[in-house]
């Protein structure tokens, strides 16, 4: 099988595109209480200047389960603290003015405990910002899926499969209770340049929600499963002049900031 940890190569090779929902859920935090800003599922450390840029006192503590993305955003210089963790196990040791989660969330379960558990680390007026994609039922999704099933059907079956980001709205109605909840969606139009081999959207794609698909297979049937992809993705996303791609990107967002 081929790696299962995170490939920060990869990932950042999109940096600034995956940096822009980053910006605007940060531009909806308002004051913070005292306490450290959390960076929850860290990653390469894309997000850390942006934070302690924002939040220049505070003890940046970034939170991670990958060595690999780890050792990359210790190159950032700008975390006080790096911790290694399995982010549904970890918490704080004190309470926190800030709980931030970039892209993490949509990879774990049960948001109706998660989030509320998230949100009892606060301090007094402390803010939890979430932003997760929401690109499920898109053709950059939902062909991985349905290649997936349709080449290897010992191993993929999403007969029963629930989308494990809800919409905006489902997460106002949610959190409401806990405190102030803003609630947004949306859809970024990337352009996406040409790659040195195969689709666009693929190359993006490949370091995210293609990952745990190639990642229960060998290289051969990886090879063959990404061929297929590359070739249903044309469809849908087609290759303007110089090969690059207009592709459409929908995220979900929200902040919850509890009483004071």
């Amino acid at each position: 099988m081929t790696s299962t940890d995170w490939d920060p190569a990869r990932y950042t090779a999109f940096r600034g595109l995956r940096l822009r929902p980053a910006v605007d859920l940060a531009a909806q935090i308002g004051d913070l209480p005292d306490g450290p800003v959390i960076d929850l599922g860290c990653g390469a450390g894309s997000v850390g200047p942006l934070l302690a840029s924002r939040f220049p006192t505070r003890d940046l503590i970034g939170v991670d389960g990958s060595p690999n993305m780890l050792a990359e955003a210790e190159t950032t210089g700008v975390y006080t603290q790096l911790t290694e963790a399995d982010v549904l196990a970890w918490s704080p040791d004190r309470p926190v003015a800030l709980v931030y989660s970039n892209a993490l969330a949509n990879w774990l379960p049960d948001h109706e405990a998660l989030f509320p558990k998230w949100a009892r680390w606060l301090a007094p007026g402390g803010t939890l910002a979430v932003q997760m994609p929401r690109q499920y039922f898109e053709p950059s999704h939902a062909l991985t899926r349905e290649i997936a099933e349709e080449m290897f059907p010992e191993r993929f079956d999403f007969r029963d499969w629930v989308a494990p980001v809800a919409t905006a709205a489902d997460y106002a109605a949610m959190l409401e209770p806990l405190g102030e909840v803003k609630a947004w969606e949306s859809t970024y139009v990337q352009s996406l340049g040409a790659v040195a081999e195969g689709h666009p959207v693929r190359a993006f794609t490949q370091s995210t929600v293609m990952r745990p698909f190639v990642a229960r297979l060998n290289e051969a049937e990886a090879r063959d499963f990404l061929a297929a992809c590359d070739a249903a993705l044309a469809g849908p996303y087609p290759v303007r002049s110089g090969g690059t791609v207009h592709f459409p990107f929908r995220r979900v967002f929200f902040t919850l900031t509890v009483p004071a």
